[in-house]
């Protein structure tokens, strides 16, 4: 299989943790792409230009990385991390769904700040850090009734922590939200598919 991806992506870093965590790993051909610089390698797979792209080795092209997640799982996890069914199964997606749009908020932005300085709206920032701040807050309250189960929707904002600290310097020491930094060192301690992921410059 082989994934178009950046290092630094907060959305592939989902995919390459459950690559590790699944076993996996090692079946990946890991692209490194730039949006910017590699536009024509990127739109003949996704239209839209972005990634993470996956082409499985049947060929098929997967993107957005939610969905992605969710073949894999599917194929090779045994739903492990998103419900085949039930009520959990929209529990995890609807977390997914938070974890994806604090990144999203995230990213939005990192793209705002390197705008020149004359151009940048100090007012569109304040909006998408309000959004980063109650995504937090809501898993702040979530995740200290952890269960031990690791699923997508810890995965997601695992992921979006990783990158925030990096990018944002607002939310560089999680001082706000105590048991979720815990809980997020814990894991790069413990788990390899996070320390073997961790975004670096």
């Amino acid at each position: 299989m082989e994934l178009k991806y950046s290092p630094l992506s907060p959305f592939a870093r989902k995919i390459l943790i459950i690559a590790h965590e699944l076993g996996i790993i090692s079946r990946f051909d890991l692209q490194r792409v730039s949006t910017r610089n590699d536009a024509e390698k990127l739109t003949c797979f996704n239209p839209l230009g972005k990634i993470p792209v996956l082409v499985t080795d049947s060929g098929a092209v997967i993107y957005d990385s939610a969905v992605i997640c969710e073949f894999l799982d599917a194929e090779f996890g045994g739903h492990r991390f998103i419900p085949a069914s039930g009520l959990r199964r929209w529990e995890v997606l609807t977390r997914v769904a938070l974890s994806d749009g604090v990144t999203e908020a995230g990213v939005t932005i990192r793209y705002e700040r390197a705008r020149p300085v004359s151009e940048q709206s100090s007012s569109a920032v304040d909006w998408q850090l309000k959004k980063v701040r109650l995504g937090f807050d809501q898993y702040e309250q979530l995740i200290q009734r952890w269960d031990g189960n690791l699923d997508l929707g810890h995965i997601g904002i695992a992921s979006a922590i990783g990158y925030l600290q990096m990018r944002l310097p607002e939310l560089e020491n999680m001082k706000p939200w105590p048991h979720l930094k815990a809980w997020y060192e814990q894991q790069c301690e413990q788990r390899e598919s996070f320390r073997a992921t961790v975004p670096l410059e």
